[in-house]
């Protein structure tokens, strides 16, 4: 188990007041990861979420990725993940490719469907057709992007940009044979250990069976954590997400992986040992910066402590 990359989400809003977190401050967030040794930032992309009466707004995630860009070096910078439905592909192909270009080639586009109805209708797009959206909307960008003139796109880059990986989220079937055939790399959330273990074994079965070779699929998760002492933290960190999402608390108790720095990164290490080659961590709770330095010094010891167990990324700074 060599090379095992570990990735933070950022905070895009302030969960007391609902309101957008600064630009600079969302930057500072990912400049601390990277001084902390991270392999990865990773920004989400919500139109808005609704709170009962009130909703959750963020800035546009590309728009944060540019400043994080900024503010940055080395560290890969990627949208966690994007709702592809919602933007027009030709605006989202020449956005990625200034992006990708502005990071030096460090940007990867993570891409997903999304869950919430609201949103589409907003977006003034057709919720039931999102799959199929998104399906018609990356051949587009795969060729806005190429000098291959077979490939069928309404808009073309010249001359063609350079290769930028895409990344799909979601743990369905759909998602999972999507990214098997046609993505870069499969980032789930909401399962367990085996349950990823199972999910890769099907993903690598079926790019097998598209012609691909499954390890051009790069393999990650998204896990949620909370980082604490003392009793109930599993309890704590469900209880933030239950208000996060506003769903039952017990929905969270199979996936959040919780206790001390050290606890959670030995559970943590169950998904490299799954086959994640990428474990990008969702803080569930607040101080996010703080947790984020605990677990990577956590993940630094885990590495030691294991036969053959090495991060891809510098040690702690």
């Amino acid at each position: 188990m060599r090379g095992v990359k570990v990735g933070v989400t950022l905070k895009m809003y302030d969960y007391r007041t609902l309101a957008p977190k600064p630009l600079a401050d969302i930057a500072r967030q990912a400049a601390r990861a990277e001084e902390l040794g991270y392999d990865s930032v990773w920004v989400m992309d919500h139109l808005l979420i609704q709170r009962g009466e009130r909703r959750v707004m963020a800035h546009d995630p590309l728009i944060c990725l540019a400043h994080v860009a900024a503010a940055t070096r080395s560290i890969t910078v990627g949208s966690l993940v994007l709702c592809g439905p919602f933007r027009g592909t030709a605006q989202l192909a020449r956005e990625a490719s200034a992006l990708a270009d502005s990071s030096g080639g460090r940007f990867v586009l993570g891409l997903g469907v999304g869950s919430h109805p609201g949103e589409y209708e907003r977006a003034a797009v057709d919720f039931h057709r999102r799959g199929a959206l998104m399906d018609e909307g990356l051949a587009r960008l795969r060729g806005a992007w190429s000098d291959d003139s077979a490939l069928a796109s309404d808009y073309r880059q010249e001359p063609g940009a350079p290769p930028i990986p895409v990344w799909f989220g979601g743990s369905s079937p759909a998602a999972r044979r999507r990214a098997a055939v046609r993505g870069d790399g499969w980032v789930p959330l909401f399962v367990t250990p085996d349950e990823y273990e199972a999910g890769l074994t099907a993903l690598r079965r079926d790019a097998a069976g598209a012609g691909r070779d499954p390890d051009d699929v790069e393999p990650g998760v998204v896990v949620f954590a909370h980082v604490g002492e003392g009793g109930d933290t599993g309890g704590r960190g469900a209880a933030w997400l239950s208000d996060l999402y506003r769903v039952p608390a017990k929905a969270f108790q199979r996936h959040l992986v919780a206790g001390s720095a050290s606890e959670c990164a030995a559970a943590l290490w169950r998904y490299a040992e799954a086959g994640a080659r990428h474990v990008i961590v969702m803080v569930a709770g607040t101080g996010a910066v703080g947790q984020f330095q605990a677990l990577r010094s956590a993940f630094d010891a885990e590495a030691e402590r294991r036969p053959g167990g090495v991060l891809a990324g510098a040690a702690l700074a």
